[in-house]
């Protein structure tokens, strides 16, 4: 298919249909994906929306941890709805287009969501950092208006960084050029496709990847630091333990999903490794979204408990 003319010398683009070429090259393999990555999205929901119900229903579950939590499971459940229903549609089809308006929602949609999840999980750290280090004042210091403000950053700052880079994104002349080397719509791929200078959107993208990625990692990892210490000073084997089952599974979380995403974003342009960052998008799009539930659930005895109050309920 031929995309209608969108030249950069001021015609309208917006009128420009977009090919996603995925691994068309590779039919193949589109029937194993599509299998795949529909049982991940199908887990996802089911997990995610589990995660949700029980921390709304179970009083006992009204805590910054699963108040936190909860903002994460809405945030997996939008962000894999953003991209999973079109993505496996196109598995099916002969014809593997996305319209410019589309394209554009999936674009800001799904890196708002995933810049919101950066912040969310480096607050979550905080939280497990005042839980462990500062137990006494735990609920001074996240108190309802605080998590509620931590919260609300979270989702702002990543939304604001997406109206940013979609903007730069989009308004990039492509010269007719309309085949997206990817599944879905990112912000890499389609600055492949300008025909000018892309240095200004480059420098954009690292920042954004410095301040969304790199800084809230450090902070993390800062904060596990200072959580081992704390730790290792408690006298019991117990409490060491129980501290430690606090922490693990937000550190299970953070490790795929930073992992995978700096992965994915830091590959170099040749063909095996764009290959490898496509595989990448889709593990922390599907595969890190679908084992988010399922890690804290898995590790987590309040949540086993109120599963089973909220069955014995129904």
């Amino acid at each position: 298919m031929v995309c209608k003319e969108a030249s950069w010398g001021g015609d309208n683009q917006s009128d420009q249909e977009f090919i996603l070429l995925g691994v068309a090259d590779r039919p193949q393999l589109e029937m194993l994906l599509f299998t795949i990555i529909l049982v991940c999205y199908m887990m996802s929901l089911l997990g995610n929306t589990a995660i949700i119900v029980v921390s709304y229903t179970d009083p006992r579950l009204h805590t910054p941890m699963y108040f936190f939590l909860s903002n994460l499971s809405f945030l997996d459940l939008c962000y894999t709805t953003s991209l999973g229903p079109h993505m496996l549609l196109n598995f099916w089809r002969r014809s593997k287009t996305i319209t410019y308006n589309g394209c554009a929602a999936e674009l800001y949609i799904s890196l708002a969501l995933g810049s919101t999840e950066c912040i969310l999980l480096a607050v979550m750290a905080y939280d497990r950092y005042a839980a462990v280090c500062h137990p006494l004042h735990y609920t001074a210091i996240m108190s309802h208006s605080v998590c509620f403000k931590m919260a609300a950053f979270s989702w702002v700052s990543g939304f604001s960084n997406s109206l940013v880079q979609t903007v730069l994104t989009l308004r990039l002349p492509r010269c007719g050029r309309n085949q997206i080397d990817h599944f879905f719509c990112e912000v890499p791929a389609l600055i492949k496709l300008a025909c000018v200078d892309t240095t200004v959107n480059e420098t954009a993208l690292f920042l954004a990847t410095v301040l969304f990625l790199l800084v809230p990692l450090g902070l993390i990892i800062v904060s596990y630091i200072y959580i081992a210490i704390a730790v290792l000073r408690i006298s019991s084997t117990a409490g060491r333990r129980k501290a430690f089952n606090t922490c693990a599974s937000h550190l299970i979380v953070v490790s795929l999903f930073y992992g995978t995403a700096i992965s994915s974003y830091s590959h170099p342009s040749s063909k095996n490794s764009r290959d490898q960052g496509k595989m990448m998008a889709l593990f922390y799009t599907f595969i890190t979204t679908m084992l988010n539930p399922l890690i804290y659930t898995l590790r987590n005895k309040e949540v086993h408990r109120a599963l089973g109050r909220a069955v014995k309920r129904n």
